[in-house]
């Protein structure tokens, strides 16, 4: 850092960023490295470096928590909730207008064709996912091999995405060879900077927690918006290797186990994250949205998915500020050490047959009109009515992946002719 910064000119910068965060998390992390390190200067290459590689260690929205910590280097910690809660307010706001329409004029015919052509297209995002993952994940025979078993482990036994992040953790600290020291270089630790991490961890828990406890103590837990609370103050923190990761997970445990929405529905969702700034793990906010509106427990529907929303974001970041808040100040030491290091390349690899279950599961639902479940034993996997194919869906799909991977044409207009395509099969009837 060069110089003091006003925090009015970081605000103005830190509004930027958000206006132009779309594109996922490479795109967004570009837009940062261009403000803070190329234009502004707020910090040098290499601490930009170690401060990315301390946010890959966390779960949650990297590049979300990545504007946090450079806000709190600047201005502490009030600079990082300015810079980590405008990041998040674009996508907020334009996902809850969406999610309005969404229920409420999902019947025209117009909005139903748009949706229609955007599922299709979402499915080779997917996939480039699978892809750009594989290459950040734990290479040779032991990232494959994980990445296999996660992939098996989620699709055909249901095994829950927390238990898949802890084992291949566990796996990469063991397969992790043995170093002389962990770090690559000793600091010594004081207990004013122990205290202090203890205060605001105590702090950020009561933040996050008081809530839900509210909620679960007045509502009861069986509440929609008690279960919401919960069910994603988990996801918050298994949040490992991106949101597709956790995504399966998500779609998992809310179309199969609380029925909040469909699977189509679930991409829709994807394609809407996809399509406005901020992180993709807001496609969150639309699914309890979905999730609240349908069960509204005697409140006005649009209310209680206005509620949904709400919470839902609130216990998604209120950790990801704790996680930026109380590490910041043992960054240096964090990235430098190897074992954690290593169980952060092989969760990625586990992530890579996660993202690889969440294409396959889209797929089927999106490509087949009818899936039934076929049970045998602990294996329970989706199995498509074959005469349901659809070769528009297929065809839309197809259109949208050359462009993607041929031509590389940017996600929003891969999304956006995908919708129109669907517009015109609907329009002329040929679906």
């Amino acid at each position: 850092m060069t110089a003091p910064v006003a925090f009015r000119d970081a605000l103005k910068a830190w509004a930027r960023v958000a206006a132009l965060s779309f594109g996922g998390p490479a795109a967004q992390i570009a837009v940062i490295h261009r403000v803070a390190v190329d234009e502004k200067k707020w910090i040098d290459e290499a601490a930009f470096v170690r401060a990315l590689s301390f946010c890959m260690l966390l779960p949650g929205p990297e590049a979300q928590q990545l504007a946090t910590y450079i806000g709190w280097k600047l201005h502490g910690v009030r600079g990082g909730l300015a810079a980590g809660l405008l990041f998040v307010l674009p996508g907020f706001i334009a996902i809850l207008a969406l999610s309005v329409l969404y229920v409420t004029a999902s019947d025209v015919e117009f909005v139903a064709a748009l949706f229609f052509g955007l599922k299709p297209a979402v499915l080779p995002v997917v996939i480039e996912a699978v892809f750009r993952l594989k290459r950040r994940a734990a290479g040779g025979a032991l990232g494959t091999a994980v990445a296999a078993v996660a992939f098996v482990a989620i699709f055909a036994f249901g095994v829950p995405f927390p238990v898949i992040v802890a084992g291949a953790a566990l796996v990469g600290m063991i397969a992790s060879p043995r170093q002389p020291t962990l770090l690559q270089s000793i600091v010594p630790v004081s207990r004013t900077e122990v205290l202090a991490s203890v205060r605001m961890a105590i702090a950020w828990l009561a933040i996050w927690l008081v809530p839900v406890a509210v909620l679960l103590l007045t509502l009861g837990a069986d509440h929609v918006l008690s279960r919401q609370a919960t069910f994603f103050s988990r996801v918050a923190v298994v949040t490992f290797g991106g949101a597709y990761a956790v995504l399966a997970y998500v779609a998992q445990q809310a179309v199969n186990v609380f029925a909040w929405l469909s699977p189509g529905e679930m991409l829709d969702g994807l394609g809407l994250a996809e399509t406005t700034p901020g992180p993709l793990i807001m496609v969150v906010q639309f699914v309890a949205f979905l999730g609240a509106f349908r069960n509204p427990a005697g409140m006005n529907p649009i209310v209680a998915g206005i509620l949904g929303s709400v919470i839902t974001v609130w216990v998604t970041f209120a950790p990801s500020f704790m996680f930026i808040f109380v590490g910041a100040p043992w960054v240096e030491r964090l990235t430098g050490n190897q074992r954690l290091a290593a169980a952060l390349s092989a969760v990625t690899a586990a992530v890579v047959g996660v993202v690889l279950n969440l294409a396959v599961w889209f797929a089927i639902h999106v490509l087949f009109f009818n899936v039934s479940t076929r049970s045998l034993g602990p294996m329970s996997v989706p199995l498509p009515d074959v005469s349901s194919f659809s070769p528009v869906v297929a065809f839309i799909a197809l259109v949208a992946g050359v462009a993607l991977f041929r031509y590389k044409v940017g996600l929003l207009w891969v999304l956006a002719g995908g919708a129109l395509l669907g517009v015109v099969a609907r329009m002329t009837g040929i679906a």
